[in-house]
């Protein structure tokens, strides 16, 4: 059974470009990919896309990202259960809004490493230019033409590109990583605290908001208001505390649309963007001449969220504390 089956996808790949090893191909040219556009300056090109409405994108996509990672497991959980369909619609949800860098990522990966024909302005205009690209690609034409129906056809070019898309959007996560890493450090120097996160930064900032407003309308002069409140402390409002969460989350989500110049490189040094893009491939050669069962899954989301937990309970260790 086994025999007649590989003996048939032989024939069926017999005359495609697939026969010349076509993804052990595009693997040998990732380095040279990663090189062009994970390094400076690629990735300062790259990243020229963000200067806009990515600004505005950024803060919602890290607030949807919790949700991304729930839906993500329910389709893990039924594909577990034997819910395939279910586990399709669900791992295909497109739940990050779709930035200008991950939509040039995207592109880049279709014409430079899949090296597929493909407009990147009609790409830009209409998502579905992406399956378009890819059911009407030569190098795939023999493997589309066994598909069963017009209509699973359309549903492998939609997994397709959900598998870049979700590849594209990893980028999010890390560069949530990036700015969690970035805040560390900036409250171990100025605080000499640890703050994995915005909101645990957020007091330390409060407080000291509030002791240089307390210095500054101390009825005695600054000077003396200094030395006051350097013996006596001043804690800041709820309210303070509050606005200085919402301005902090804001100015992190900002920085975390450019945060891709830093962490790309880096990235790039420590093998990261390789393996990525090495799983990204194995899974589109699933697609092709597989079942098809082996999604892509940007892991990064899951370690974003584990960041965040331990945001939450490192501030909620300091609240008890108080």
């Amino acid at each position: 059974m086994g025999s007649s089956s590989n003996g048939e996808r032989t024939a069926e790949r017999s005359g495609s470009p697939l026969d010349l090893e076509y993804f052990d191909c595009r693997r040998a040219m990732i380095d040279d990919f990663v090189a062009r556009h994970f390094t400076w300056p690629g990735t300062l090109r790259l990243h020229g896309a963000a200067l806009g409405w990515d600004i505005i994108r950024a803060p919602v996509n890290v607030a949807l990202s919790p949700l991304l990672v729930l839906t993500r497991f329910a389709a893990y959980l039924c594909r577990s259960a034997g819910w395939r369909g279910t586990a399709d619609v669900l791992s295909r949800r497109r739940i990050l809004l779709r930035t200008s860098v991950a939509r040039r990522v995207e592109v880049l990966i279709v014409t430079d490493l899949l090296d597929l024909p493909l407009d990147e302005g009609a790409a830009a205009r209409d998502p579905s230019a992406l399956a378009r690209a890819v059911l009407a690609a030569p190098q795939f034409r023999a493997m589309i033409r066994t598909r069963g129906s017009a209509a699973e056809a359309k549903a492998l070019g939609q997994r397709i590109v959900g598998s870049l898309g979700e590849y594209a959007g990893a980028r999010s996560a890390v560069a949530e990583m990036t700015t969690t890493l970035c805040v560390l450090v900036v409250g171990a120097l100025a605080f000499q605290a640890l703050t994995p996160g915005m909101i645990s930064m957020a007091p330390g900032v409060a407080d000291a908001l509030a002791r240089t407003n307390a210095i500054a309308s101390f009825p005695l002069g600054q000077t003396l208001g200094g030395m006051w409140y350097g013996v006596f402390g001043v804690d800041a409002s709820a309210w303070l505390v509050g606005t200085t969460v919402a301005g902090l989350v804001m100015i992190g989500s900002v920085f975390a649309a450019f945060a891709g110049v830093f962490a790309d490189p880096l990235q790039s040094r420590l093998g990261i963007h390789r393996r990525r893009l090495g799983r990204l491939l194995d899974t589109l050669e699933e697609e092709f001449v597989g079942r098809g069962d082996k999604p892509f899954i940007a892991r990064e989301h899951f370690f974003a969220r584990l960041l965040d937990l331990w945001d939450a309970l490192a501030s909620a260790v300091r609240i008890f504390r108080n």
